[in-house]
């Protein structure tokens, strides 16, 4: 299902790879690069230098083998849908000129093109990741299902990302650069203090915890807070807690007594109550 979500949206609006289908001659124009602006949609915000340096390269040794995806924006100028890579590495490497395929798409669509492009090539980090999805609620209206829907993902997966942006700037910094997982991010979350997210995040960072590790720390952190501490929760309970999480998408915990007990059920945005709804009532 996934890969037909994402096929279906590039093979509609992105040019076919030179290596296996060759682009019909008319569908691709030289653009002079000077002419050409970045994507102000473009869910990709680092660039390394050093593998810009090797598309750079390669680029001045075979030239530009996929010709990137623009959109025109009047006066002559032209907006990059998909290939900011290729564009910079060409500027880089001294060309004039670019090959290109202009495309009719408005804002939503090339997001949702610049988004879908760069997932298929697992270009971005999981913080970019979570902001396009953000972006794609808060600009468009789209709700956690739509957006799932157009990138071909489950709901519970686009609600675990947007949650991210939840996060402390600090935190979302760390996870950005690689020293935080997305399972680490998760556990930090069930923390409700934003003070506590960080002191405990920097505390894993430095550490090099793992992921269980940090929900060790993350539930000791939280039971040291409780009036009378109880015992270290059993592990059938933090496993369904663990289950109903990830098909839910939001924290979950369950209280059990001596009789029956309480399921809760967290939200932190009235889009994941949305898609919480939406999950339990099919």
């Amino acid at each position: 299902m996934e890969k037909k979500a994402l096929g279906k949206g590039l093979d509609a609006l992105l040019p076919p790879s030179k290596v296996n289908r060759p682009a019909e001659p008319a569908d691709v124009q030289r653009i002079r690069i000077d002419d050409i602006v970045p994507n102000r949609y473009q869910p990709r915000q680092t660039f390394p230098p050093d593998e810009l340096a090797e598309l750079t390269a390669s680029i001045k040794e075979s030239g530009v083998i996929q010709p990137i995806v623009v959109r025109r924006k009047g006066d002559g100028i032209f907006e990059l849908i998909a290939g900011e890579r290729r564009w910079r590495a060409s500027k880089e490497a001294g060309l004039a000129v670019i090959p290109a395929v202009i495309k009719n798409c408005t804002d939503q669509e090339s997001l949702l093109l610049a988004l879908v492009e760069n997932l298929q090539r697992e270009d971005l980090n999981p913080m970019e990741t979570a902001r396009a999805y953000s972006r794609m609620m808060k600009e468009f209206g789209l709700t956690q299902e739509a957006v799932a829907t157009k990138v071909g993902r489950d709901r519970s997966s686009v609600a675990n990302f947007v949650r991210l942006t939840h996060l402390p700037l600090d935190l979302q910094a760390l996870i950005e650069g690689g020293t935080l997982s997305t399972g680490h991010a998760k556990a930090l979350l069930s923390l409700q203090s934003p003070d506590d997210q960080i002191r405990l995040g920097k505390m894993v960072a430095l550490n090099g915890l793992s992921v269980r590790e940090t929900e060790k720390l993350v539930e000791h952190s939280l039971m040291g807070k409780k009036p009378h501490g109880k015992a270290v929760r059993s592990t059938q309970w933090a496993d369904l807690e663990a289950r109903l999480q990830k098909r839910l998408g939001t924290k979950v915990t369950v209280h059990p007594q001596k009789r029956g007990g309480k399921l809760v059920i967290h939200y932190f945005s009235s889009e994941e109550l949305e898609g919480v709804v939406d999950t339990l009532l099919g």
